[in-house]
This record gives structure tokens, C-alpha cells and sequence, in this order.
């Protein structure tokens, strides 16, 4: 078992990848001990003898910061916190965004600036590494506060209550508690504040979506130039030159990657009759090099949030200063899920105009792309189906980040919306991904009708791994489970 070792450093979206997909376990480095242990010992202290109300550590939340709280109850005060932002509804957040939360949530901890307690940092490891998913719900965050709602229910576990899903079964967190040996965690001054604040209902959202996304694009130029293979297209508009005079990162990276994967086709060299392809076609470096380059920037951004202390307040003990601010507040993932939302759509709004092309019956090809067209449908409806899916991310992509709305009785006023921003941009990707194996299952089809020509040695390979799952449709066949086996063939 691969182990990796929490230390306050920065992941790279890269390295949480690596410790997602190989099941890492993870380990508190000694320097974030010491700092979790320094950081709770400067707040224990700092509460015996300053007569001072700090927001949220003996003072209410929200617009009852003006309500002091008496030092006995200061723990009751942080329990109550998390019993009552425990408000999420709707769907369940699938267990690998929850176990991304878990993740960033050590991360965030690590750095010895929030007051947390060892032990509360030790159990989400536990939790982490024991394959303990709570039980979390989509709606409920605006992302403003830090993710409230489902940051409470990811934290409910830690006091023994909430459910979970404990090695995929769902069972009450006392009975887990119960199985495993452990004792509910005493929660401090301070830590439902912690636990609560932070970005990473979002978070994990955004770094799911992106490393999707990342590999979608990849993808995308493949299934992109089977097609155009498939359609007869010209390579022309992929060449060097002409990309290089606009000088765009990603329009120059996705021409090269075309051309690689043509490289050797047969079907590519033979003379053409035409002079030029539809934009899906000629266009597909500009459009799919324009999603690369918003991935660039997008990444950064995440990566810096995965990386940031950003519950509130905030605690500095070598300088002797707590400070409460707005860290929590989701601006700058809202911006960068909405925008991910919308250059992920693109790939699978030219994708399904490709398929389109493919099934008209133009250019050698028969309608439809089956034998005996009219007796057979062959494929008409999965168009239908990617045109709806395409059409249902349209209404996904309107950007949650231009909302507000008024929270906290007036005390929270602006809010990011982000968490929605999250959830639909998660819908758009997986959306994608249909589209695009809905367009793969049309270019293999058509490439067959171009034999005995052959297309690249790496297209023919793609193919032939691709036949293991989804046949060559001679005549009318159930293309539902088709279609899904062309989507899971690209996780």
C-alpha cells in the first residue's frame, strides 16, 4: 500500500490524482503535527487569558457575532454548529467527491492555522483511509461561508452522528464508531468553525472535474480525428504554419496532436473531391485548443485553492494575531467552475455536430451509417440523443457565479454560488463524455466503410481495443447499451 504523507506542501492536481487512483493512505508529517499541536496550544491559551470576544470562538455566528458565549460552553457552542448546518438535501454526493473532501479538508488542516485539535485532524485520516464515506448532500451550500451544509455533514461522523458508507455499506456513524473501536470526538473552541469553513464541497468538485476534463480533451482529439478520417477530410487546416500565425497555445497543441494521429493514414492521402469540411471539421484545433488553454488557467486556480487555508478565523501564533476575514467566500472556484462548465460543453457541442455529418449519407458514406439504410435506422437516434444531451448542458453552462443572494439575516450579503456552479459543472462533464462516445461509436462505424483503406497505426489500434467492447452494427440492434459501453470504454 502506497503511503503519502500530508506536510502542508503543495499538491499538485497531478499528485492528488496519483493519491486517489492509487489508494494511497495517508500520514501527518511530524512538522504538521507540531504546527496543529502549536496552533491549538496558542488558541487554548489565548482564550485562559484574553477577556476579548473572537468571532466564533466565544462569540455566535453569522449575525450573532454580538452574542458572547461563556467559556463552558465553548465546545457545546462548536457541537451546536455542526448539528445545525447539517441542512443539506437533495441527491447524494457520489463517494468520490466525498473522499476528495476528506482529502482537502487534512490538506487544509495541516497547515496549523485553524485550532484544531490533533485528534480531529487523526480521525478524517482515519476516515480517509478506512474507505469511511459520509453521507453528504448536493444541495444546501452557497458557497460563500465556506461550504456549510455538506462541510456538516462530512463532519457529523466525527461526534458519532450522521450516516456513512463504511466499505460500501451505509450504516449510522455509531455503528461504525462502534465497529472500529472509536469514541466520538469532544469538539474545542473553535473547531466546528474549521470543519465547517472552507471550499471544499467545491474543491473536490473542481479537482473531479478538471482531471475528467483533462482527460476528455485528450480524448476529444482522438475521437476528432477519427472522424475527420472517417468523413474524408483534409488535413490542410492542421498544418504548422497556419496555427502558429495566431500563435494560440492550445490551437497549436491540438493541430500537432491531429496530425500525429493521422499520421500514415491512407484514407487521408487519397485524393479529395472537395476543397474544404464544415467548421466541426476545419475548426477543430480553434475550438478544442481554446478549452486547453482555459484548462491551463483553471488549474492554477484550483490548485491554489486546494492548497490555501480557508475556514475563518483565521490563526497566526507566531504573530500573535487571530484574525477573521473572508478566505471561506467561493469567488474564485465559482468563476473557474462556470468557465470549465462552459469550455467542457464546446467539446461535446462540435462532437455532436461531427456525428451529424457522419450519419448524412455525404461523401461515400451511407445514411446512417448501416447497410441497408431504411430497412435499418442504423444510427439516427444516438444523434438525437447527443443533440439532447448537448442541448441539456446549455441550460447547465448559465453561470451560477452571477447570482446572489442575501444570507445570515444581511451579515453574509454577497455569496458566490459556487457549490451550484460545482454540481452542474460535475453534470456537464459527464454529459461530455456521452456526447463524445456517442461520436466514437459513429467514426468507428464509418471508418469501416472506407476499407479496404486504412487509417493511422494509431487510429487502427484505438479501434481494434474499441471492438472488444462495442461490435461493428451490421443491421438494427439495441444501441442503448451500445452507446454506454462507448462511454465507460473512455474512463
Amino acid at each position: 500500500m502506497e503511503l503519502h504523507n500530508i506536510s502542508g506542501y503543495h499538491l499538485s492536481l497531478e499528485q492528488i490524482d496519483e493519491i486517489v487512483s492509487s489508494n494511497a493512505y495517508l500520514e501527518l508529517s511530524q512538522g504538521s503535527i507540531d504546527r496543529i499541536n502549536f496552533c491549538r496550544a496558542y488558541l487554548d491559551k489565548k482564550m485562559a487569558t484574553s477577556k476579548e470576544p473572537i468571532y466564533g470562538i466565544n462569540t455566535g455566528f453569522g449575525s450573532l457575532y454580538d452574542r458572547e458565549i461563556s467559556n463552558q460552553d465553548l465546545g457545546k457552542l462548536q457541537r451546536n454548529l455542526v448539528l445545525s448546518h447539517a441542512c443539506g438535501i437533495g441527491e447524494e454526493v457520489a463517494p468520490e467527491i466525498v473522499k476528495l473532501m476528506l482529502l482537502l479538508k487534512i490538506q487544509g488542516l495541516s497547515y496549523g492555522h485553524s485550532g484544531v485539535q490533533l485528534a480531529t485532524v487523526l480521525r478524517l485520516i482515519d476516515f480517509y483511509n478506512n474507505d469511511i464515506i459520509p453521507v453528504v448532500y448536493q444541495q444546501g451550500s452557497l458557497g460563500a461561508s465556506g461550504d456549510l451544509a455538506p462541510l456538516a455533514h462530512l463532519s457529523l461522523p466525527l461526534l458519532g452522528l450522521g450516516e456513512v458508507y463504511c466499505q460500501d455499506t451505509r450504516m449510522s456513524s455509531e455503528e461504525m464508531m462502534e465497529e472500529f473501536g472509536w469514541q466520538p470526538i469532544e469538539l474545542q473552541s473553535k473547531e466546528g468553525l474549521a470543519l465547517l469553513n472552507g471550499t471544499q464541497f467545491m474543491g473536490a468538485y473542481a479537482v473531479w472535474s478538471f482531471l475528467k476534463a483533462k482527460k476528455l480533451s485528450d480524448n476529444a482529439d482522438l475521437i476528432a480525428s477519427m472522424s475527420l478520417d472517417a468523413y474524408d477530410g483534409r488535413l490542410e487546416p492542421f498544418d504548422e504554419d497556419l496555427h502558429m500565425l495566431r500563435n494560440h497555445t492550445g490551437q497549436i497543441k491540438t493541430a500537432q496532436n491531429v496530425r500525429k494521429n493521422l499520421e500514415g493514414s491512407e484514407i487521408a492521402i487519397q485524393p479529395k473531391k472537395h476543397v474544404q469540411d464544415p467548421y466541426s471539421f476545419r475548426c477543430i484545433p480553434q475550438v478544442h485548443g481554446a478549452t486547453k488553454d482555459a484548462l491551463k488557467y483553471i488549474e492554477k486556480v484550483i490548485e491554489n485553492e486546494v492548497n490555501a487555508v480557508t475556514d475563518n478565523p483565521t490563526i497566526f501564533p507566531e504573530r500573535d494575531k487571530i484574525i477573521s476575514g473572508g478566505n471561506f467566500h467561493g469567488q474564485p472556484l465559482a468563476l473557474v467552475l462556470d468557465h470549465l462548465a462552459i469550455a467542457c460543453a464546446e467539446l461535446a457541442s462540435i462532437s455532436e455536430r461531427r456525428t451529424y455529418k457522419l450519419i448524412s449519407g455525404n461523401r461515400g458514406l451511407p445514411p446512417y451509417l448501416v447497410a441497408q439504410p431504411g430497412l435499418n435506422s442504423g444510427f439516427m437516434i444516438p444523434q438525437y440523443t447527443a443533440a439532447s444531451i448537448v442541448s441539456q448542458n446549455k441550460g447547465l453552462c448559465f453561470p451560477a457565479s452571477v447570482d446572489t443572494i442575501d444570507s445570515s439575516n444581511g451579515q453574509e450579503d454577497h455569496v458566490s454560488m459556487g457549490a451550484n456552479g460545482a454540481t452542474k459543472c460535475y453534470r456537464v462533464i459527464q454529459n461530455v463524455q456521452k456526447v463524445l462516445g456517442i461520436e466514437l461509436m459513429n467514426a468507428a462505424q464509418a471508418i469501416e466503410f472506407r476499407r479496404p483503406l486504412k487509417s493511422s497505426a494509431k487510429i487502427e489500434d484505438f479501434i481494434a481495443k474499441y471492438r472488444k467492447v462495442v461490435p461493428f452494427v451490421k443491421e438494427d440492434a439495441l444501441l442503448s447499451d451500445l452507446m454506454r459501453s462507448s462511454f465507460n470504454f473512455l474512463d
